[in-house]
């Protein structure tokens, strides 16, 4: 499977001491939950992803419930350090409230979960980021895939690249 330069991004960042959240934004279909799917095997780091995708936008609790879950694998595995994935975290209404709670709590009691959000609206990830979430996140933008990505991973010549860009999703059907 091809691996884009954001893995090696996001490998670093979690071998980085806790310092923020790391929000990957990005439209549907470019590979956020491939960059993550692909970075869990290689870690050591105990792990927990979640995704909210099917759950209820009103559900808040639901993400108190995955971060205690997060903290209680923690303790069992008797970890120095934790890993919480959260995928399509912009479905879940006041999510940005939430995660400060959490976030603030671990932060007090010096319990070493790093976290990972992804979300693919933009609009309302920047939203919960400015309004609660002000000094503790990083975002790192995951856009359409390069010429060059889509040459290496694909085959495609300049001129498909140009006529289909760089969704990878739809490589499959043009080929």
């Amino acid at each position: 499977m091809f691996e884009r330069p954001y893995l090696k991004i996001v490998k670093d960042r979690i071998n980085e001491p806790r310092k923020f959240i790391q929000v990957f934004l990005g439209p549907r279909q470019v590979g956020k939950t491939t960059i993550i799917t692909q970075l869990i095997p290689q870690l050591t780091t105990p792990n927990l992803y979640e995704s909210a995708d099917a759950i209820s936008a009103t559900n808040t609790a639901w993400l108190t419930q995955v971060w205690e879950s997060a903290r209680l694998q923690m303790k069992v595995s008797k970890a120095i350090e934790f890993l919480l994935v959260i995928d399509e975290i912009q479905k879940i209404n006041n999510w940005s409230e939430v995660v400060k709670q959490q976030w603030d709590k671990d932060t007090r009691e010096n319990i070493n979960i790093k976290v990972i959000l992804l979300g693919s609206s933009r609009l309302l990830i920047q939203k919960g980021l400015t309004e609660s979430l002000a000094g503790r996140f990083e975002t790192l933008y995951l856009g359409h895939w390069s010429y060059p990505e889509m040459q290496k991973a694909f085959g495609w010549n300049i001129e498909e690249y140009v006529y289909f860009g760089g969704y990878p999703g739809s490589a499959s059907l043009i080929n």
